[in-house]
């Protein structure tokens, strides 16, 4: 009889174990799948967790009429680095197989926003975006060292 009930206690505790580290495990991908979801709303393009360094939270890059912001998200926090469409010198992208690298250079001499991992679709998208927003704010100037609209009508006074 002694036997009987240390064999059951012994699968209690099995139980119990497994119970636990699959709790656990669900948190886990709760937390990663979390993580990975848009940051924002709007053009956001999430790089393939096929990429190096995308594989547990990929990189995503939100593109406005007014910024570039890329967006990586950790296991505690985030890094977000922003530049505004007036800062933009060049978009690059190199592209391999499958997946392709983003280099967006700044004016200011700063290091560039890289970002890799994303799909050749997507990489040409950014480019287009970017390209067609920096034409829009510069029009809305009037031009890159034109006045700016609202003063026009001040000028003449």
């Amino acid at each position: 009889m002694t036997g009987e009930l240390g064999a059951s206690a012994d699968l209690t505790w099995l139980w119990w174990a497994a119970g636990l580290i699959g709790a656990v495990l669900v948190i886990l991908l709760v937390w990663v799948w979390r993580k990975g979801r848009p940051f924002a709303q709007g053009d956001v393009f999430r790089a393939s967790r096929l990429a190096s360094g995308n594989r547990v939270f990929p990189t995503q890059v939100l593109i406005t009429p007014t910024s570039v912001v890329q967006y990586t998200p950790r296991w505690f926090g985030r890094l977000e680095e922003t530049i505004h469409m007036a800062h933009i010198a060049s978009v690059k992208i190199e592209t391999g197989m499958v997946l392709s690298n983003v280099l967006i250079e700044t004016s200011g001499g700063s290091d560039p926003i890289v970002c890799h991992g994303h799909h050749k679709g997507d990489a040409v998208r950014m480019k287009n975006l970017i390209e067609k927003y920096q034409t829009d704010y510069y029009r809305g100037r009037g031009g890159a060292g034109g006045p700016d609209p609202v003063d026009l009508g001040r000028i003449g006074r």
